[in-house]
């Protein structure tokens, strides 16, 4: 059950409905977790306002999602695991093996790997990387800017777990449970 209230729709804040409702016409859906921010229209906008940003990043879709399924795996958190594993298999084309090895950590891609490596440091060390942490993602060819889109990814998907977490908010794709957390 959650913690906190996902209001439908109708119930959701004025000022926060022509959000919701761009959200359903990109994904034909508002997914709880949208809902559930959106009780705080300022919130909502800022967390639309950064994704939407990063979508046009230098960082590739399936690179993202493999950041986001890391992330999830280390913060313990199923909902987005759930949401980040449906999409990975159906709109970033991931593999379930690559899913799997993303859960853990890694990648098979080579590149890829290194970027998911530095992200689950982040998380770990609460972003306090080492200059041989940098110069491995920077040696598997990501730019400086790529490292920052990197940082921020995970401070999004960091975001969105501990809401999540917090809210104990009630999973709407296929269950995916975390090992760690």
């Amino acid at each position: 059950m959650n913690r906190l209230t996902i209001p439908t729709l109708e119930q959701s804040p004025a000022a926060s409905r022509p959000l919701l409702d761009a959200v359903n016409k990109q994904l034909g859906v508002v997914p709880n977790l949208f809902r559930l921010v959106g009780n705080s229209p300022a919130a909502l906008e800022g967390y639309l306002g950064l994704n939407a940003a990063l979508a046009k990043g230098a960082l590739e879709a399936p690179t993202r999602e493999r950041i986001a399924l890391a992330v999830a795996e280390v913060n313990g958190c199923d909902y987005c695991l759930s949401a980040h594993s449906y999409l990975g298999k159906n709109l970033a084309k991931l593999s379930d093996a690559e899913i799997a090895v993303n859960r853990d950590g890694g990648s098979t891609d080579a590149k890829a790997d290194a970027a998911v490596r530095f992200a689950v440091k982040l998380v770990n060390e609460r972003g306090h990387v080492s200059d041989t942490d940098i110069g491995a993602v920077r040696a598997a060819g990501y730019t400086d800017a790529q490292v920052i889109e990197i940082v921020l990814h995970v401070a999004l998907n960091t975001l969105t777990n501990y809401v999540n977490v917090v809210a104990e908010t009630e999973i709407d794709f296929p269950v995916v449970k975390a090992e760690a957390a």
